[in-house]
């Protein structure tokens, strides 16, 4: 019988990440988390605090900031990323941390063009508009 494999991120257990202080786990990431970690992490420490304000019933945060990487005490959580336009749903998975998280969610759509309208070619430039 095969047993998935435990999720680890830097030869940590999720358990283990999710004890260590912000500053502590910056130094696992990739220089470019790091470096935001270490001179924004009030902004993430805010938005943790955000988190852990709302109740069981309201553990849906909308959010308009797409630029904050995801710790590993997000996970689990349903966020609401703004995309431009809407809010978009996503659920903090143990693979999604070290990634922001506008990364989850897209800005732009696929573009569906209609028929052409009066005027747009040669042979209805002269109809007439009734």
């Amino acid at each position: 019988m095969v047993v998935g494999k435990e999720f680890t991120y830097q030869g940590k257990k999720l358990e283990e990440l999710k004890q260590l202080s912000l500053s502590e786990f910056a130094n696992l990431l990739p220089s470019r988390e790091r470096r935001t970690i270490l001179r924004s992490g009030t902004l993430i420490e805010k938005f943790l605090k955000r988190c852990n304000k709302k109740s069981d019933k309201e553990k849906n945060i909308r959010t308009h900031n797409r630029d904050i990487i995801i710790v590993p005490k997000l996970v689990g959580l349903t966020i609401s990323i703004h995309n431009g336009k809407e809010f978009t749903q996503i659920i903090v998975t143990e693979e999604m941390i070290g990634h922001r998280l506008g990364e989850f969610t897209q800005t732009r759509s696929r573009v569906q063009h209609g028929a052409p309208g009066i005027g747009a070619t040669r042979g209805s430039a002269f109809l007439s508009v009734k």
